[in-house]
């Protein structure tokens, strides 16, 4: 089954709580604090695997979660970073932002990484706390939470040469002719369901992959039929093989076929319109007047396509000239990335710890995930902790902005289910 598309959650792990440690040896009275950091949390990374050719996997695990750092320890010894959590997916595979929809990252290379989510960083252990004044911290930091998110993952074919047409055309035989690839070869009126992909490998012919690109039929840029789903793969192709049925049996007319499909494209991208194509009248042994094959070239002519090649999938008449000409072009076309854009790229944001302050009555009441985190680092309970609670407030500048609001002594001061009085 080819699956091109899927969301998942990944998250990785929390930073290690730094030690809360005081040394305990013989002959050493009241030894000093010497818990150790806590270890940074595994980050959850995307690693582009060229032996994965499809997001199937991902069917049947949508969560991922990576391990927390180890807790610091006593005689200061740190706690171990966890493992990184590595996630293979396909080359090809475009990581997008779920939330926001824009793109992380571009895993077009094999073995390309990108971290999708970074570990916590380690707290710190109360060692560190140790000052002149305060000998014995008997507080820590906790650790850095990891990040979480829900992405979506989009599987782009690597494909240099991209086959286009309507259904029917030839498209599935002629791939089935110059590669090993086995697509499904019949009589349909519909399109394929999935793209097929394989390696030209003929004699004097640099070796290329090709694609048989389904789903582009009439109102394909507007979400008809799986139109939508499959242009994306076209995006990367450096040229297209437009295959046109020229034997007029099927009731189409080739000329209005040519100018439909490039509409789709047009209408889906401007970029794509404008990739060169190589263009070939296909059915040729079916074909019983000749001069409509000189019809329709005169037309393309008129477009600016100089060159249409005749071709009979099913007989190999004429395959060799358009996979030479495909190469030639190709040499002449470098290979790039796929462009993001400003607009359309994911700049993640910095990781802050922020407040808000609010007035009930005489209550003053601070909330957000920086009264979260200091909350979690210490006791109110303990003297100690409630004079480094006091400093960070002031430190943060909360005290200052409490009285810039008009706060008055004996005002209550409430952080979550903690409350104190307010001395100026």
């Amino acid at each position: 089954m080819f699956i091109d598309a899927v969301e998942i959650f990944v998250k990785s792990g929390k930073g290690g709580d730094g030690g809360i440690h005081f040394r305990r040896e013989k002959y050493v009275a009241m030894g000093g604090p010497d818990g150790g950091d806590g270890g940074d949390g595994g980050n959850v990374v995307l690693v582009a695997d060229s032996n994965m050719t499809t997001l199937l996997d991902f069917t049947y695990k949508r969560k991922y979660v990576s391990e927390p750092g180890e807790n610091g320890m006593g005689s200061k010894r740190y706690g171990k970073n966890a493992q990184n959590l590595y996630i293979k997916v396909p080359v090809g595979t475009v990581v997008k932002d779920s939330e926001t929809g824009k793109i992380m990252t571009d895993l077009s290379h094999k073995e390309d990484t990108y971290i999708v989510a970074k570990g916590g960083k380690g707290g710190k252990g109360n060692y560190k706390y140790a000052t002149a004044t305060r000998q014995a911290p008997n507080f820590a930091e906790p650790g850095m939470p990891g990040e979480e998110r829900r992405i979506k993952l989009e599987l782009k074919l690597l494909a240099d040469v991209g086959l286009i047409g309507f259904p029917n055309v030839g498209k599935s035989t002629l791939l089935s002719v110059v590669s090993k690839a086995r697509p499904k070869v019949a009589n349909y009126h519909f399109t394929t369901l999935k793209p097929n992909l394989g390696v030209v490998n003929l004699e004097g012919i640099s070796n290329f992959v090709i694609a048989d690109i389904p789903g582009i039929i009439e109102g394909a840029s507007e979400g008809v039929g799986l139109g939508l789903e499959f242009l994306r793969h076209i995006e990367r192709t450096r040229i297209l093989i437009h295959i046109v049925d020229i034997s007029g049996l099927e009731g189409r007319d080739p000329y209005e076929d040519f100018l439909k499909i490039n509409e789709e494209l047009k209408n889906y991208s401007v970029k794509l319109n404008d990739r060169p194509q190589i263009v070939v009248a296909n059915k040729v042994d079916m074909l019983y007047d000749e001069s409509k094959f000189e019809e329709f070239k005169n037309k393309l002519k008129k477009l600016g396509y100089d060159k249409v090649f005749k071709m009979s999938a099913a007989t190999k008449k004429g395959i060799q000239d358009v996979m030479k000409e495909a190469a030639r072009l190709l040499s002449t076309i470098p290979i790039t990335d796929l462009e993001i854009s400003d607009d359309e790229r994911f700049i993640p944001e910095e990781k802050r710890f922020t407040y808000d302050i609010t007035k009930e009555g005489n209550t003053y009441i601070i909330k957000g995930s920086f009264v979260d985190r200091l909350l979690s680092a210490v006791n109110v309970n303990d003297s100690d902790h409630l004079r480094y609670f006091h400093k960070v407030l002031k430190n943060k500048g909360i005290l200052d902005e409490l009285k810039e609001m008009g706060i008055e002594d004996g005002d209550m001061v409430r952080l979550n289910d903690f409350e104190f009085e307010f001395l100026l």
